[in-house]
């Protein structure tokens, strides 16, 4: 569950908010003076003081809401005409704008001082690999001495202090007010994860990013996005002067190669393979766990990270967030001890190897990463054949209401890199689990029989994880896969805790017995 966070309350009065942001709204007479101090998008959220922004949604109109909003101490509501007239007659004004969705970001802005303007923010937007960079880039600004600010899908920090998230860009009230507490707090850089979903429902309007860094794009969200031009246009929209100042982009796969050509501010590169890049890779080689990487910069500039995950793919997220802290102004030194310190849980996290195995090279080791889309799972899997002296053991199933597409190709991919790959639950939200598990296997068994590899479907995902450890040998890795630093899982709208490194650690520690 997330924290509530509000910054220290400046009221303004809905008047000057009708001149800064309400231009051309219809405000009631008599209205201007009353004093606001927050702002809320659900019922449950409001605070006394607060303007309720009833928005039409996928399944209810959140005017349908406003009672309960104004029993919690609403004092205006922010909607649209069929939301007004779902309002009928409220003791509160009713507020009507063409578009308030669009609106929320400005609103939210100005209801809480316009705290981006007292911040440097960095934004981290792309398929795969936003928590590790934003990660990476937060641990790089504080070993630069600055006091920072975090968000994403891991959770938010302002300085030392973890509070929860349940997205991975809040929705622009929350995030807006979620900056305002940074600033009250002496924040004074803050990165984030940025997703195209956030663009597209305008969570990240009203401010400008100071930086905004690309990781990479791979097929993800066509549930939400019509085809992957439009996912691309989303993302792409950041690069634009009304979302960031400047970009800095990865063109080792073709998106960012476009991306590079046509965004509307300007871009620094980086790259693995292309020397032209503006910071490139001009060497990799194993260290222990991760890697070293010489890199070379612009104006001939060069540095030695040094990159504390394993896997190629995240020598390209250290790459991005080296771009990253250099393009904000963070020094050398301080970007490549940053980089070096950085964990991430649920990120190629190594839970340990089986009790009562003395050598490490021989153990059975656990594996717990977040990866969920295919290119994410190929990524992860290549990166653990490269560690791995015996069988690569994985489980892996597919989050419920969301992209139905990915489903089979997660399956093929697994099948196609893995020696035994075990479906499971993730978190099946409203749809039936078995129905998402058969999708997998599909995948899975298609490549499998040629493979001479082993296909199970294992409906509960702690028997899956045991079946996993049981069936391991020494010198096997059993990967994890899917929900990363999660501590619940959902079904048919219940969260029951569950956390996977958690499991996997037990499970390894008895020997896989339940």
């Amino acid at each position: 569950m997330a924290d509530v966070l509000r910054p220290e309350a400046r009221p303004t009065g809905l008047g000057a908010l009708r001149s800064s942001v309400l231009q051309g709204a219809s405000i009631p007479v008599g209205s201007d003076q009353i004093l606001i101090t927050g702002i809320a998008l659900h019922s449950g959220s409001v605070q006394p003081g607060d303007i309720y922004l009833a928005l039409p949604g996928r399944q209810s109109h959140g005017a349908r809401f406003a009672p309960e909003a104004i029993e919690a101490g609403a004092v205006a509501v922010v909607t649209d005409a069929s939301g007004e007239h779902m309002c009928g007659e409220l003791p509160i004004p009713v507020i009507t704008v063409e578009h308030p969705r669009a609106l929320s970001g400005p609103l939210s802005a100005a209801i809480y001082a316009w705290p981006a303007r007292s911040l440097q923010i960095l934004g981290v937007t792309g398929t795969n690999g936003k928590s590790t960079v934003t990660a990476m880039v937060e641990s790089g600004l504080r070993a630069a001495g600055m006091s920072c600010g975090a968000i994403g899908t891991v959770g938010t920090r302002i300085n030392d202090t973890v509070h929860g998230s349940v997205r991975t860009t809040p929705e622009a009230p929350d995030l807006q007010a979620t900056l305002g507490a940074m600033r009250d707090a002496g924040v004074q850089s803050v990165v984030m994860e940025v997703s195209s979903i956030a663009v597209d429902e305008h969570r990240v309007d009203g401010f400008r990013f100071d930086v905004m860094g690309f990781t990479n794009m791979s097929q993800d969200h066509l549930d939400y996005h019509a085809d992957m031009d439009a996912y691309f246009e989303a993302k792409a929209r950041l690069f634009t002067p009304e979302h960031a100042a400047l970009g800095v982009v990865g063109i080792d796969d073709e998106y960012g190669r476009r991306l590079s050509r046509e965004a509307s501010v300007p871009v620094y590169t980086w790259s693995l393979a292309d020397p032209a890049a503006d910071w490139h890779a001009s060497a990799v080689r194993s260290s222990g766990p991760g890697h070293a990487v010489q890199v070379t910069g612009p104006r001939g500039e060069t540095a030695v990270l040094h990159v504390p995950l394993p896997g190629v793919f995240n020598v390209a997220n250290a790459l991005c967030a080296f771009g990253m802290l250099r393009a904000s102004g963070v020094g050398i030194d301080a970007a490549v001890a940053g980089i070096g310190q950085a964990a991430i849980p649920g990120r190629m996290q190594v839970i340990g190897k089986a009790v009562g195995l003395e050598d490490g090279d021989r153990g059975i080791w656990g594996i717990v990463d977040y990866a969920h889309t295919p290119d994410a799972i190929a990524r992860v899997l290549e990166a653990a054949r490269e560690q791995v002296s015996g069988r690569l053991i994985v489980v892996l199933g597919a989050g419920g209401d969301r992209d139905a597409s990915k489903r089979e190709v997660m399956g093929e991919v697994a099948a196609e890199r893995a020696d035994v790959v075990i479906v499971t639950d993730d978190n099946p939200r409203s749809e039936e689990p078995a129905v998402i598990r058969r999708a997998i296997v599909r995948g899975a068994e298609r490549v499998a029989h040629d493979r001479g590899i082993s296909v199970l479907n294992v409906e509960d995902r702690a028997e899956a994880i045991s079946v996993a450890v049981t069936s391991a040998r020494p010198g096997d890795i059993v990967m994890v896969l899917g929900k990363g630093h999660e501590t619940g899982q959902e079904v048919a709208g219940v969260v029951t805790p569950f956390d996977d490194a958690v499991v996997l650690a037990a499970a390894l520690e008895s020997g896989g017995s339940a």
